[in-house]
């Protein structure tokens, strides 16, 4: 199953010729779908006057293609043979000047423009030729099946970028597993380094006026040496990395998972960095983190 983006651009047209037949009578319907990253499904539709009944079946079909995004579907519905003059809500109209003259005689305010009146929405419609339940129940089965194309080829432009993200994070698991086999491997873990260091450490706290007992001092080294082995945390982490791995190989809408793996990597980098008592680890621990965000980044982008 293939990994998909969020982040996408679709536009999809086609005629509907209705009972009618020949390119004379042809409706145009175009949808334009775009989506951008986000923790839920959130849709937002604009759809032209008279069609709002749209909303409830193209919301349902969107649903059944993604999981996760915020997306803005934009209808545009065009009738060459529709008359190019607007008509007048007379009736509407009317009711808004008697609301309107009421308000002035009331509060005395200014009179309404022209231009204000007209810009109110229901005074000026655009005709519509008269269409039995029939013909608008084709109208309206054509727009959705517009739009599962725009959501088709929607789907295949996230897919496209998923499968790019998909090559990125790939490698940045593995730069994961690099780093911290390198801190596996790293000469300061040693037996022999340890060793030296605690031996070190005892050697500077004997040398002082008090007389500390050296066997005590080197049960407390020990026990502080111990205390910030990073054993366990590339253990983890070699763990999160089998566990991205197979997500990513699964593919799917795995963004949230990724994204908690991605929380389980910084904290095993922290606790590997907050543990570290030599400057090689410290320093693979700081590289460490940089690839991890640079992780989370992109996983913020995957469905």
């Amino acid at each position: 199953m293939a990994l998909q983006s969020m982040t996408g651009f679709a536009r999809h047209a086609a005629t509907y010729s209705g009972s009618k037949g020949g390119a004379e009578g042809d409706t145009r319907i175009v949808w334009e779908v775009r989506s951008v990253n986000g923790k839920g499904l959130d849709v937002r539709f604009r759809l032209p006057q008279g069609f709002e009944g749209i909303e409830p079946p193209a919301r349902t079909a969107l649903s059944r293609h993604f999981s996760r995004g915020n997306f803005q579907a934009a209808l545009t519905v065009e009738r060459p043979d529709a008359k190019a003059d607007v008509a007048l809500n007379e009736a509407y109209l009317a009711n808004v000047m008697a609301v309107g003259e009421r308000l002035r005689a009331q509060y005395g305010l200014a009179p309404a423009s022209v231009d204000g009146i007209l810009a109110l929405r229901g005074v000026l419609v655009e005709p519509q030729e008269a269409e039995d339940e029939q013909a608008r129940a084709g109208l309206e089965a054509a727009i959705v099946s517009t739009l599962d194309g725009a959501l088709a080829a929607l789907s295949e432009a996230r897919r496209t970028e998923g499968h790019s993200i998909g090559a990125i994070l790939a490698g940045q698991v593995d730069m994961i597993a690099e780093l911290a086999q390198r801190a596996r491997n790293d000469p300061s873990r040693s037996v022999e380094a340890v060793r030296e260091r605690l031996a070190a450490q005892v050697a500077l706290l004997l040398d002082t006026p008090n007389g500390l007992d050296e066997t005590r001092l080197y049960m407390e080294a020990a026990f502080l040496a111990t205390k910030a082995d990073i054993q366990e945390e590339l253990d983890r982490l070699d763990t999160h990395v089998t566990s991205a791995r197979q997500l990513i190989g699964t593919g799917g809408p795995i963004g949230r998972k990724l994204d908690f793996l991605s929380q389980e990597f910084n904290r095993e980098a922290n606790t590997l960095c907050s543990k570290s008592n030599a400057g090689s680890i410290t320093a693979i621990g700081l590289e460490l983190k940089a690839v991890v965000d640079q992780f989370r980044e992109q996983v913020q982008n995957l469905e």
